[in-house]
């Protein structure tokens, strides 16, 4: 039973009956939440917190946003779901809007960032197989140590974490793992011409905000040009302006042969992803090869147009990018041994914590949250911050407060 953080009867309560009755396949902070508006969060027991976790920046929009939730009330009042069995008024608005928000020939929508990379892998072997000619059974994924894609039997036998892969086997086989932020390793890999695909993030986020070297997605590109290899970028956690831009490609002007989006292209209201392609790709994917009963629902299509208008109207990629700045220049500012390093883009940020006394970052997040700011420590030793991006300069500069102040007083 968690007891690592003092907590009121109701939330008690509510902790206790997930522990009972939910799998055991999480370990949250003691905190329940009842509420959100904004950048704010709300515990049962009415305590306000910052959320500098924007639920793994599926909240980029803030919570409960009120454009993309009339649009939900809206449209939930008259036409949920389909299946793809039949068309409907939403579908074709939406991948017409989401095409030319981001620049491709088709979308094939989906419901979860982890079934995105799902259909990226598909769709990679698909045109490996039809367009490259590679051998049947052959085709091979390039991936990056250190990766995080999701958690389904394919993904997990792409990961290095012994957490996610251990005693799930068999595992998929296809799957080449190749240090992160190391294109002389990307280069040996191309060299076998079955590999038809490179699934890399551009900034890894579950890994701790590792963000690569300056140059290091666009020389990838340009290598995976070179052996006709598609290079497919998983952001579903770095896009819809987290790091400063529209996608984390953007920073070094790479343009993906498949996109994966997910997360905050609802604004956390409604599960949906998206997998982005030109003609020559997409449509070596045939009716009947692929599909979701949920993907392209009239509903979660309607939302995700309402959450990325709000992000192109409301400038959350230039505030990101702003805000980022003056959030690294405090952090760097904090006057203690406990901050090792303090990296990010945009408003995508984390430091590494040094263990002292045997206290963790764990500790010191169950202490941000005494002092009302909600962070999730990843890898034992590492604390992501990653706000909403509707936050605002006396936000930021009050969590920097309440951060140094955190840390500087830790005992």
């Amino acid at each position: 039973m968690i007891t690592e953080m003092q907590t009121t009867t109701k939330g008690q309560y509510l902790i206790d009956l997930e522990d009972k009755h939910g799998a055991h396949n999480y370990h949250p902070l003691p905190v329940v939440l009842e509420r959100g508006e904004g950048v704010f969060v709300w515990d049962t027991d009415g305590k306000k917190y910052y959320d500098f976790l924007a639920a793994y920046s599926a909240v980029n929009q803030g919570h409960c946003h009120p454009k993309i939730i009339n649009t939900l009330t809206e449209q939930a009042s008259k036409l949920t779901l389909t299946s793809r069995a039949f068309y409907n008024n939403v579908l074709g608005e939406y991948e017409k809007f989401i095409t030319e928000y981001f620049g491709y020939d088709k979308v094939l929508p989906m419901n979860t960032g982890a079934e995105g990379v799902e259909t990226a892998i598909k769709l990679a072997r698909k045109w490996g197989y039809e367009k490259k000619k590679v051998s049947e059974n052959a085709a091979k994924i390039i991936v990056c140590e250190g990766n995080f894609h999701g958690r389904t039997i394919s993904i997990i036998s792409a990961s290095t974490d012994p957490d996610s892969y251990g005693n799930f086997g068999p595992y998929t086989p296809g799957i080449v793992k190749i240090p992160y932020n190391n294109t002389s390793a990307l280069a040996e890999a191309l060299k076998d011409k079955n590999v038809v695909g490179f699934l890399v993030e551009p900034i890894q986020g579950e890994a701790g905000v590792n963000v690569p070297d300056e140059g290091y997605l666009k020389t990838c590109f340009e290598m995976c040009k070179a052996a006709n290899v598609l290079f497919i970028a998983d952001e579903v956690q770095t896009g819809i302006a987290r790091t400063g831009k529209m996608l984390a490609c953007d920073h070094e002007n790479v343009r993906p042969d498949v996109l994966i989006l997910g997360k905050a292209l609802s604004g956390g209201v409604y599960p949906v992803s998206a997998v982005l392609a030109d003609d020559e790709i997409m449509l070596c994917i045939k009716p009947g090869q692929h599909g979701s009963t949920y993907g392209g629902n009239p509903l979660g299509c309607k939302v995700a147009i309402a959450a990325m208008q709000v992000v192109k109207d409301e400038k959350l990629a230039e505030n990101s990018q702003e805000l980022g700045e003056i959030l690294r220049t405090e952090l760097r500012a904090i006057k203690s041994d406990l901050i090792t390093l303090v990296r990010g883009k945009g408003l995508f940020n984390a430091i590494i914590i040094k263990e002292k006394n045997g206290k963790t970052a764990w500790d010191v997040c169950l202490k941000l949250a005494e002092n009302g700011l909600l962070a999730k420590p990843t890898h034992g030793d590492i604390i992501r911050f990653a706000p909403p991006l509707v936050i605002t300069k006396e936000q930021i500069l009050d969590c920097a407060r309440i951060i140094r102040e955190t840390i500087e007083n830790f005992k």
